[in-house]
């Protein structure tokens, strides 16, 4: 793999975001803030607090964390699928010197950068609406681009592996939106059955919006874990996307 090849790739991609970045900014930054205030000051009216703090607080920094895993797997998944199949965009790529690993490498890139650049946004909204409780959120920006690399392979997995675009909604049904709910964003997870707060820990997103509300608290000694889980979880999928998505172009 080359890193300016790969750099390139990921270049043309956001040059081409900079064209159409506002239809893709309406649906990834304005949902989660929705979430926010539905959850927020809907069932917020009810849960006044969880462990000490007012619910609008507790769900801020998952909301943070939540936005920069939809931004990613949305332009991962349909967004690669699409310059693959119906656009045919890496064909034309991949007659220049760019090889595959080097493209691939440049989708994860991008994906990451947009789960850094949605996850920021949202964090500055609720940072100047005073929801979030520290300024040691700053320090959560780069572990938005680590996780953003893990949701990123997670998403062109399924690309590698879907028959057809109209399969993706079993990915976001069956594994995005139980990751969604099960993450700890709106209740904490020991209140329910230890099954499923175990199985939850497998949960990438659960990691994040621990690493999001400690840093939200001020508290940054308690995303040790949480922070070794995702590097380690990083370092172990980053071999299969490369692998499946070379199986599958060259079939």
């Amino acid at each position: 793999m080359n890193i300016k090849r790969a750099y390139r790739v990921w270049q043309r991609n956001f040059t081409v975001y900079t064209k159409l970045y506002k239809s893709s900014f309406v649906f990834s930054f304005f949902e989660p803030i929705l979430y926010l205030v539905a959850m927020g000051f809907g069932l917020g009216a009810f849960v006044k607090e969880i462990n000490g703090t007012p619910y609008i607080n507790f769900i801020a920094p998952g909301i943070i964390a939540s936005s920069s895993m939809f931004a990613t797997t949305s332009e991962c998944t349909y967004g690669t699928y699409v310059r693959m199949t119906f656009q045919k965009t890496f064909d034309a790529i991949l007659v220049t010197p760019v090889n595959i690993e080097d493209l691939i490498a440049g989708e994860l890139l991008w994906g990451a950068t947009k789960s850094t650049l949605y996850g920021t946004i949202v964090m500055i909204v609720l940072t100047i609406f005073g929801l979030l409780d520290s300024s040691l959120i700053i320090l959560a920006i780069p572990v938005l681009f680590i996780s953003g690399l893990i949701f990123a392979e997670i998403s062109v997995m399924a690309v590698a592996i879907v028959p057809g675009i109209d399969s993706f909604s079993y990915f976001f049904t069956l594994l995005l939106t139980p990751s969604f709910l099960f993450s700890g964003i709106f209740f904490p997870l020991d209140t329910l059955p230890g099954v499923v707060e175990n199985i939850a820990f497998f949960n990438p997103l659960y990691h994040l919006v621990n690493i999001c509300r400690a840093f939200s608290a001020g508290t940054p000694g308690a995303v040790i874990w949480d922070l070794a889980w995702i590097l380690a979880v990083f370092i172990l999928l980053a071999p299969y996307p490369f692998k499946l998505m070379r199986r599958r172009m060259i079939r």
